[in-house]
């Protein structure tokens, strides 16, 4: 088992104590194949997003060599075109479950990358990594549409799906403004990196009809906030006009309007976004109340319907335990952490002035 003196900076009175963050890394690293791949759960598929966030968490608990074995595979999985497929059953490369290539799936790599080097120094792998983030982002901008969005996925036939999501747009408006701290870091300018993640930024702030409405999902309300494009009183605005909508006290977050089922990956990432924001101790009671979703082997139930007082479905996954230790990681102060949700550091594009008036 991961020893606890490597997870001391995961601990959260009421949430964590090191022993209980050593053992549910421990979970993380027993669901990791020995070639890389993280999938939800042995014997279930791996989606290139959630992998990547099972690695993130790996790197926040100091165990940067199996993080970098994930990213590995990765790069040594990734399509011609610079993307990959939607989903790989039991992480194996020579099975894939869903040929779809999501956007915000192949974007999602330069924030892992970024959180790797952040939390590393590593130069060797900034420089084998590079390559494939690249190829990752150019797949994604060429399903910008002219309003900034972009579109959802291609096919396997290799047909568009230019219908935006905006959870997905969120993410990877997060993910180029790691691609672009990438690109600087490297002092390879990306001019027309810039200029998408400007027009992204203001779709997402200002043109709600530019996606499709998913209003019902919880993650359509925060990610906006959690990937980094809106902040200050807007999200605060945002946050609180639909608290009570997505908020079971005592519970955690729902999934879905207006299902009774509360979800462990929504709560930590809704206390992640309200800790970007600067809601400290909103986010510690959101995953102070998630707890009840915590099995004995350290990992997290994906879900709890209240009416029926069930876990459901009966898997406890990689995602939703990395989830919970990416936000423990950031307001226990992880830099690294910090650094890429926090956004500050983060490149920020073209000025959404200059969008709007080329709009016009």
């Amino acid at each position: 088992m991961t020893s606890p003196g490597r997870t001391e900076r995961l601990v959260l009175p009421g949430v964590l104590t090191a022993e209980q963050a050593a053992r549910t890394v421990a979970g993380i690293l027993a669901t990791q194949r020995p070639d890389g791949a993280i999938p939800w759960f042995r014997g279930h598929h791996l989606d290139p997003w959630d992998h990547t966030e099972a690695a993130m968490a790996l790197d926040a608990a100091g165990e940067h060599e199996r993080a970098e074995a994930a990213y590995d595979w990765l790069a040594r999985h990734q399509n011609p075109d610079g993307s990959w497929y939607a989903a790989y059953a039991d992480g194996d490369a020579e099975e894939p479950t869903d040929r779809g290539r999501e956007t915000n799936f192949c974007a999602y790599l330069a924030v892992g990358v970024w959180h790797h080097y952040l939390s590393t120094g590593d130069e060797t792998f900034l420089d084998r990594m590079w390559p494939a983030v690249h190829a990752a982002t150019e797949y994604v901008l060429e399903l910008q549409q002219p309003g900034g969005e972009i579109g959802w996925k291609r096919e396997d036939d290799g047909r568009p799906v230019n219908d935006a999501l905006l959870t997905g747009s969120s993410s990877i408006y997060q993910a180029l403004r790691c691609a672009l701290a990438l690109a600087e870091q490297r002092e390879e300018p990306q001019p027309d990196w810039e200029l998408a993640v400007g027009r992204l930024g203001h779709a997402i702030r200002s043109h709600p009809e530019r996606f499709l409405d998913k209003s019902r999902y919880s993650m359509d309300w925060y990610y906006p906030i959690l990937g980094g494009a809106v902040r200050g009183a807007q999200a605060r605005e945002r946050i609180d006009a639909d608290w009570e909508q997505f908020v079971v006290p005592g519970l955690g977050v729902r999934c879905v309007l207006p299902n009774p089922w509360v979800t462990g990956g929504e709560s930590a990432e809704l206390a992640l976004a309200l800790w970007a924001m600067g809601e400290s101790e909103r986010a510690v009671q959101i995953l102070k109340w998630m707890q009840h979703l915590r099995a004995e082997d350290g990992m997290y139930w994906t879900g709890y319907v209240f009416d029926d007082d069930a876990i459901w479905p009966q898997e406890r996954t990689s995602w939703t335990a990395g989830s919970l230790l990416l936000a423990v990681a950031a307001l226990g102060g992880d830099e690294a952490t910090t650094t890429v949700f926090g956004g500050e550091q983060l490149p920020t594009g073209l000025d959404p002035d200059c969008c709007r008036q080329a709009e016009a």
